[in-house]
């Protein structure tokens, strides 16, 4: 079986939620298998910044929907998207 890897977007509540530990909490929320390789941010508006975490999961059926619902339960996130996905 092999892997994928998702670039996916989380935008916080509001630009006073701290960035890093919201990425903290996102990289302990993941389900097992799943790994954070790296996290880029991006300005969004009005102070707002979003994080593009990167994250290896085994390709099974389901694809990202585990991180996408354990990512939405963590507090400060407003919500998440799929940006980008594809195998490696």
């Amino acid at each position: 079986m092999g892997k994928v890897a998702a670039k996916m977007k989380v935008m916080p509540q509001s630009p006073e939620v701290d960035l890093d530990e919201l990425q903290e909490r996102l990289e302990n929320s993941l389900p097992e298998g799943a790994k954070i390789s790296r996290v880029d941010r991006e300005d969004v508006a009005f102070g707002l910044i979003a994080l593009f975490p990167t994250v290896l999961i085994p390709d099974e059926a389901g694809g990202t929907d585990a991180v996408e619902d354990a990512f939405a339960d963590v507090e400060g996130v407003e919500s998440v998207d799929v940006d980008e996905v594809g195998r490696i």
